[in-house]
């Protein structure tokens, strides 16, 4: 349910502070008139998301136990691939966002004011569907399907209230710690999923090596145990992985971890930089 909440709130608050940079541009600029067809792309977006929710909660079950893996595999690698986009995109793009969405809304308008509602839709579709998709591949790996759906609507409830409270100057939130830390987490989460994803293709026999544990920790942590329940719900801990879950979880972990490192270094030094230079230029 933890790592649900997270990603909810996460997504919430990209998708917040989208429609609250949209929404206070087209107010700024007096372009007003708008709000409604952008109000619609969004409400467009939201009935996406939870169409695309709803078929990868219900739509599997007409299937063949092998496709049912099959696809749950190659939809866990996708939503894999996708969080960790959106990790890298935000911490790329998240100083320079309000400016690209401006640009966006007058190209926008330029083309057709009916065009602000395609821009709303994809804006935010963009992250619903990431969350549906992200947060159904981490429920079928092991979290109980009520709480993580419920953790992931709090999530998103709290996003919306920060963003509101944002919005109107009531809450001070310091954004880059905040992704910061969640795309840490994220990437441990995003691990899991990758090897739950790598058992459903094994169990489906596309990948070898089903039913061959690399290692047994059930004797330290028993399955079904509350310690089991709680690595299982929040990262996708198995306590008898194969080799290639063992080996997909190190190799991402490994290169998705210093990637991200090493983007964060990159970032600071480049916010340290300009003080840096106007004291050695006084110098």
């Amino acid at each position: 349910m933890l790592a649900n909440y997270l990603i909810g709130l996460r997504e919430g608050l990209e998708a917040g502070l989208i429609v609250g940079i949209l929404v206070a541009y087209l107010g700024k600029t007096g372009r007003r008139d708008l709000l409604g067809r952008l109000w619609i792309g969004i409400g467009i977006a939201v009935a996406v998301s939870l169409g695309v929710g709803a078929a990868l909660t219900w739509g599997p079950y007409a299937m063949t136990f092998q496709a049912q893996e099959i696809l749950g595999g190659v939809l866990s690698l996708l939503a894999v691939a996708m969080v960790t986009w959106m990790i890298f995109w935000m911490g790329t793009h998240g100083r320079t966002l309000s400016s690209e969405l401006r640009g966006q809304v007058d190209a926008a308008i330029e083309r057709s004011s009916w065009a602000i509602v395609l821009l709303g839709a994809l804006s935010v579709g963009r992250e619903g569907v990431e969350t549906a998709l992200f947060v159904w591949a981490n429920v079928a790996g092991g979290s109980d399907p009520v709480l993580g759906t419920l953790g992931a609507v709090a999530g998103i409830a709290t996003a919306i209230v920060i963003a509101w409270g944002i919005s109107k100057g009531l809450v001070r939130f310091n954004l880059g710690a905040f992704f910061t830390w969640t795309g840490l987490f994220l990437i441990l989460v995003a691990a899991g999923v990758l090897a739950y994803g790598i058992g459903d293709l094994q169990e489906a026999s596309v990948i070898p090596g089903w039913g061959t544990p690399a290692y047994s920790l059930t004797q330290v942590i028993p399955a079904g145990g509350w310690l089991d329940t709680i690595l299982g719900g929040i990262f996708n801990f198995t306590p008898e992985p194969t080799w290639a879950q063992v080996i997909g979880w190190i190799a991402y972990v490994a290169i998705t971890m210093a990637l991200y490192l090493v983007m964060l270094r990159r970032r600071h030094t480049a916010a340290a930089a300009p003080p840096a230079q106007a004291a050695a230029a006084a110098g």
